[in-house]
This record gives structure tokens, sequence and C-alpha cells, in this order.
């Protein structure tokens, strides 16, 4: 493994699409080197395509999140150590259970059936943006609206309440501190706590995930409240922000590419395969946290039980010996084995949900507005830091 000096990690991006420059160190000394966390503490960093894969799929690394030793990239990450995650921050069998639970709503079929209702809200949202004229803010206008709009169709919960649920999603995810995280988290477990109160008093359940979740499951013993209440959360946040955050991200990129823009207006069988490559190129989910429980011999290095394991996935995105000429965008390249949803048995739930958001989403948009261009220069807009999903914190545009 070549010496390289230790990268802290993680830190913010100087282009809202590429890796931190201060990342390129990690890129030459693939597929393993050490990292430094926000305290200082170490951390194996894996830079590496293949070996991301293989230590992904392997079960010797947990998800635990309440462990003491659990690598923590943030303040507000460790200040919330004690508070069990669903889904993301537990390991088998808990993590099999609750999975086998909610998968069935996010398969391909479901994916494929709410097509339709997907359509429609974007239709709606691009309605009343463009009834309102030029010029537009898109995050608020569109990109965070659309998969919280179905999202919360999906999960039975009302949209009437999409301002509080996002601003508490907002603070959970980059704080400003970690007093902030832990309050949000508190505010969301009141409010999932009162909705599973009502669902738990109607004889008949409605048809969300959550509604099946209260009376499938926790009337029968199956899962304890608490757990209900963390897979709703889980589900609600990671539902609408992470594909909120690739829809606005992928419009400035489009934007900032418009050969490959008219590539793909000229040619709209390639939305596919687009969108895996802007998951590939954009990796907004950058991070990936593990803890090693036994040893584990990875590329000519031991990674120690009890050590920190974590997965750069805009480095790993970028592997050249993956990917030809990684930091271009090329729809006509096999991105499908990026690891942008994530890889193993914890691969991101809502993939297909995501896809079809993400084709919808952008195919209408660029369908319905052909002069769609950015309000502002671009390196004036701002983006999100690195410590939290990656996406743009506003997107003033006009047409």
């Amino acid at each position: 493994m070549p010496e390289t000096e230790t990268v802290a990690f993680p830190q913010d991006r100087t282009c809202p699409y590429h890796p931190p420059t201060a990342y390129d160190p990690l890129r030459d000394a693939r597929p393993l080197t050490r990292i430094a966390l926000f305290d200082g503490r170490p951390a194996w960093l894996v830079s590496g395509h293949a070996a991301a894969r293989a230590l992904l799929a392997d079960r010797r690394l947990s998800t635990d999140r309440t462990h003491p030793d659990f690598p923590a990239p943030t303040a507000r990450f460790a200040a919330a150590r004690n508070r069990k995650t669903a889904l993301l921050g537990v390991d088998d069998p808990e993590h099999q259970t609750q999975r086998r639970m909610t998968i069935p709503a996010f398969t391909l079929k479901r994916a494929t059936e709410l097509r339709p209702r997907i359509q429609q809200v974007v239709d709606q949202r691009l309605d009343a943006m463009i009834a309102q004229g030029p010029p537009a803010e898109l995050v608020s206008a569109f990109a965070l609206p659309v998969p919280s709009t179905v999202i919360c169709a999906l999960l039975g919960v009302p949209y009437a309440d999409h301002d509080f649920f996002e601003g508490q999603s907002r603070r959970l995810l980059r704080g400003p501190t970690a007093e902030d995280t832990m309050d949000a988290r508190d505010q969301l477990e009141a409010y999932i706590g009162e909705l599973i109160d009502r669902k738990e008093k109607q004889p008949e359940p409605g048809d969300g995930v959550l509604d099946e979740l209260v009376h499938q499951r926790l009337r029968k013993g199956e899962l304890g409240r608490d757990e209900v209440m963390s897979l709703a959360i889980i589900l609600l946040v990671a539902g609408h922000e992470t594909t909120a955050n690739m829809i606005s991200l992928g419009t400035y990129t489009l934007l900032q590419h418009p050969d490959r823009l008219a590539e793909l207006r000229a040619d709209p069988a390639l939305l596919p395969t687009a969108v895996e490559e802007l998951m590939r190129m954009l990796s907004i989910a950058d991070g990936l946290l593990r803890l090693a429980t036994d040893d584990i011999e990875v590329a000519g290095t031991t990674i120690r039980a009890g050590d920190g394991v974590v997965f750069a996935t805009s480095v790993i995105n970028r592997d050249e010996d993956v990917y030809a000429d990684p930091d271009t965008l090329d729809w006509h390249r096999s991105a499908r084995h990026h690891v942008g949803f994530g890889f193993g048995v914890h691969q991101c739930l809502g993939q297909n949900l995501a896809r079809a958001e993400l084709e919808i989403a952008l195919q209408t948009l660029f369908d319905r507005l052909p002069t769609l261009r950015l309000a502002a220069p671009a390196d004036e807009i701002p983006f999100k830091p690195g410590d939290t999903v990656q996406g743009m914190l506003e997107l003033p545009v006009t047409w």
C-alpha cells in the first residue's frame, strides 16, 4: 500500500459534481489507505472499486452505529450513537427481518406501477412552476416536493405536514450542531409516534407502508413500537432527501454539460443509462460507514477487528480500472456497477423508486422547459458541505 499523508475525511467539494480535490491522494493510493475523522480518530478509507464491492458484501463489517467503536464522521453523528437506526444501522438477523417487511413496497414491479402517479406529481409541480413564471428556485419548487409527495403517498404520511418533516430532516442530516440533530430526531419521533397512534385507532388500515407496519406487524408483536418508529423515520427521510438532491444536482450537472444534455434530448432511450451515469458521477451519499468485527485481509493489508472502515463512494465510482476517463459524463458506458446505491445486503432499499423518479423528473423537466438555464453564475450557486448528503442548497433557473 502506498505511503501517503493522512487525509482528513469528510471534506467539502470545490465543484458540486466532483470529489473534493483534497481526495486526489486517495485516488492515487487505491484501493485502501488511512484517513483521520473529525476527532482525529484514524480509520481505513476504501477507494478501490473491486475492494469496495468485496468489503461491502463482507459480513465481518458491521453497520451497528450504537457500538462505541463505530466510526463517526461528524460530532452530530457521534452524539446520536445511542439512537438505533433501522435498516442502515442494524446487522442481520435484525436487518434482514426489517428489510423483508418493507421490501414489497420498493420492488421494481411496485416502482413500475407507481410511474403514472410519479408522472402526475411531476406534471403538477411543473404546471405550478410554469404558471408562476420565471425565474424559479428549482429545489423548493420541484426537486424537493416531487420525491416528498411520492414517499408520503407510499408510506401513508400526510403531505400536508411536509414543511415540518422536511425541515426536521434537514436539521437531522446537516445540523449545524449535535444539539440540532438530537432535537430534530426527537421531533420526528414525536411526530411519527402520534401518526402511529392515529393509525392504531383506525378499524381498517390505509394502503401505506406505515399502515401495514402498524396493523400487520406491530399489532401481532412482530415489531416493537420503537422499531416501527425508526423504520418510518428512515424511510421518510431517506425517501425524499436523497432523490431531491439527485434531481437538483443532476439538473445542475446537465446544464453544465450542454453537449451531453443535447445528446440525451436527441435520444431519450439513453435516459436509463444516463441516470446510472449520473448516480456514478455525482455519488451524493459519499462516505458509507462500517466497523470491522474480525480481522479482514484485503489488498495485502489487514483491517483489524475494531477498526473503522469508510467507503469514499465519490472516489470508488471514479476508479479508472473500471471506468475509462472517469471524470467525464458518458451515456454510452456501462455504469450499472457503481456503488452510488451502496452494495451488498445494505444496498439502498429504494433504488428502484429512485430510478423511476429520476427518469421521469429529468425527462419531463427538460421536455417541458427546453430553454431551461441557470439564473445565476454557476460558481455562485451554493451547494451542500461535505459532511452530509451532497446536492444543491438552491438552484435558481429561468427559461
